[in-house]
């Protein structure tokens, strides 16, 4: 009777999950290796799986939702042999895919791989061998990852685009420089209609204290769509907020270019200060903020104002209460008060008041303001002029 096998490939990249004659380990060529490797020695294959963009030197076996599906039909006996194109494709951790593969063998599965043949637990020789070759595989990974880390460090700093996805306000054009495989390298630079989106975004966040939230309403009311034309989301417009490469400042982990002129879309100082209005808006500074948390509704003091008793947070409630006027006719008028939040939640003890009514409160605020500006424009003025007044 022919052996069962259950085929695993896996690739670290989705750059690889499309065949490329430069690299050897892509999807289509581990298929195409494991079912020749298969037919060859007379097996069949009752189960493949693949894994895209997942790395074996970073990622956990624990995390790893294909490896952990095969193991479990391990565990059901549904096959014999566990082949893949090269071992690393199990993973690249020294410290754990070893006894992975141990694993699968003390249940009961055989694991192969098409260019090393099959590892074997006969001796100790055997596990040494085992652990040397994921050990190997292990430095390589971090070898890896350190070159890579270098040239996308070098890269950035000599204001080169590192890769992936665009970002908004920018287009990709020809450089005209060839990079080692011959390949023309791409150059960002700044797209005219989307740098204006991105201009009123810090426009707005700045002069009138608008949030990501805010914002996206804001476009998306206006008719403004992203670059697939579709709806802003506020967690993309906050990252472009926090974004310095609207500085001109190219960034790769903790690697950080100086500021490229033709990069540049905001100015540093209008970018420096949407972060400091962020930053102080965010509970985290709640202690220390000066600035308003929020600048729309029609509470004038609306999450800026604290009960004066215990010092909990004042915030808006509403309620309605049905008239009927002389005719009969019912007519709902709206109460809106300001509610201590530690009382009405008892969340602390508070022998304040529980609320107090939104636009009395808010008159006494204007008329106090109003009594200080008329105080400050006394004092800059002549004594003749301020018998004028």
């Amino acid at each position: 009777m022919a052996e069962r096998v259950h085929c695993l490939y896996r690739v670290s990249t989705t750059k690889q999950v499309d065949h490329d004659e430069l690299n050897q380990a892509d999807i289509p060529v581990q298929r195409k290796a494991c079912r020749e490797f298969a037919q060859k020695m007379g097996w069949i294959i009752v189960g493949e799986e693949q894994e895209t963009g997942v790395s074996g030197y970073k990622v956990s076996a624990d995390d790893r939702d294909k490896l952990q599906l095969i193991k479990k039909q391990a565990e059901q006996g549904k096959f014999d042999i566990l082949l893949v194109f090269m071992f690393d494709r199990l993973g690249r951790k020294s410290d754990e895919t070893p006894f992975v593969v141990e694993w699968f063998v003390k249940h009961g599965v055989r694991v192969w791989s098409v260019n090393e043949g099959e590892q074997r637990f006969e001796s100790h020789t055997d596990r040494l061998t085992n652990y040397i070759r994921y050990w190997q595989a292990d430095g390589e990974s971090q070898k890896t990852s350190i070159r890579t880390k270098t040239a996308l460090s070098q890269m950035v700093l000599e204001g080169r685009f590192r890769g992936g996805k665009t970002p908004y306000g920018y287009r990709l054009e020809k450089s005209g420089i060839l990079n080692k495989r011959k390949h023309e390298v791409n150059r960002l630079v700044i797209d005219d209609e989307e740098a204006e989106i991105v201009r009123m975004m810090f426009d707005l966040c700045v002069s009138s204290g608008y949030g990501k939230f805010r914002l996206a309403h804001f476009l998306n009311d206006h008719g403004i769509r992203n670059r697939k034309g579709e709806t802003w989301h506020d967690a993309t417009i906050g990252a472009i907020l926090h974004n310095p490469l609207y500085m001109g400042i190219l960034r790769s982990g903790e690697t950080c270019s100086e500021p490229f002129e033709e990069l540049q879309i905001i100015k540093p100082e209008l970018f420096d200060m949407a972060q400091s209005l962020m930053t102080q808006r965010t509970n985290e500074n709640k202690e220390y903020r000066t600035l308003p948390l929020n600048t729309t509704g029609q509470s004038l003091l609306s999450g800026n104002i604290f009960c004066g008793h215990c010092g909990g947070r004042l915030t808006l409630t509403t309620n309605g209460k049905v008239y009927r006027q002389a005719d009969g006719t019912p007519v709902k008028k709206k109460r809106i008060r300001y509610v201590c939040y530690n009382k009405t939640r008892h969340r602390a003890d508070c022998d304040g008041q529980t609320g107090y009514t939104m636009h009395i409160l808010d008159d006494i605020i204007v008329k106090i303001l109003h009594q200080v500006f008329d105080r400050m424009i006394k004092s800059l003025l002549t004594p003749r002029e301020t018998r004028c007044i």
